[in-house]
Parts: structure tokens; sequence; C-alpha cells
């Protein structure tokens, strides 16, 4: 399998370096594709120490879609993404879509969203104070 993340999608996971690096686990090949500049997705990625087989670079996203489905001849191509434009893209350069809350589930991956939840204690009640 071959699994493209959307670089929003990476952004809304609690830990993208491992999610990342689960996938890889399971998949051929793994990468990032946005229509942000190079240094964004660099940046990002460079930071949570992911290790690409490929990225966008200069192309937009299609067609970045279609130059990786040519470049990696895997059986699946899946493409992890946040909304209804990332579904017509998907489907327009005929890659599987994948919801991210459905890959997470099915993964293990923690949600940004649900980590914050979870890392917000209750202030605990004090009785001690005059």
């Amino acid at each position: 399998m071959t699994l493209a993340f959307e670089l929003s999608a990476l952004q809304e996971l609690a830990k993208p370096g491992t999610a990342f690096a689960g996938a890889r686990q399971w998949t051929e090949y793994v990468g990032v594709v946005s229509d942000e500049p190079t240094y964004v997705v660099t940046n990002f990625t460079r930071k949570r120490r992911i290790r690409q087989d490929f990225f966008s670079g200069p192309k937009g996203r299609e067609e970045s879609l279609e130059s990786v489905k040519r470049q990696f001849d895997t059986e699946r191509h899946v493409f992890v993404g946040v909304n209804d434009e990332d579904r017509e893209l998907a489907e327009a350069v005929g890659w599987e879509y994948l919801p991210l809350e459905d890959a997470a589930e099915k993964a293990g991956w923690e949600l940004a969203s649900e980590a914050d939840e979870a890392e917000t204690p209750e202030e605990p009640v004090r009785d001690d104070w005059p």
C-alpha cells in the first residue's frame, strides 16, 4: 500500500511522528501532500522526525498524487484527508479516500483534540481555603 497524508490531517494528530512511524509497519510507502509551500511541509516533518518517501514539493496535490501513483506501483493507494475537498481529489486521481477520523480509529492514532481534552484535568476542589 502507498499511503499519503494531507498535511492538515497530520497536523490534527496528537503524535504525527508516531502515527507516521506506525504506518510504516503496514505500508510500503508513506508521504505527505499539500498545497502549502515545500518549506512548510519540510519544517513540520523535520521537527517531528518524520521521514517521508515522497512529498508534494513544488507541485500541487493533484499532480503529486498522480505522480506518486505512477512511481509507486502498489496494490492500493490511500489518501488520508480531512474534508470533502480531499475526498473529491482522491476520487479524481483514482486513490482510495480515508477520512482522518476513520484512519485514526483503525490505527489507534490519537487526535490532537482528544489529547487536549484528556490533558485538561479538572481543578481540584480545595476546602482548606478560607
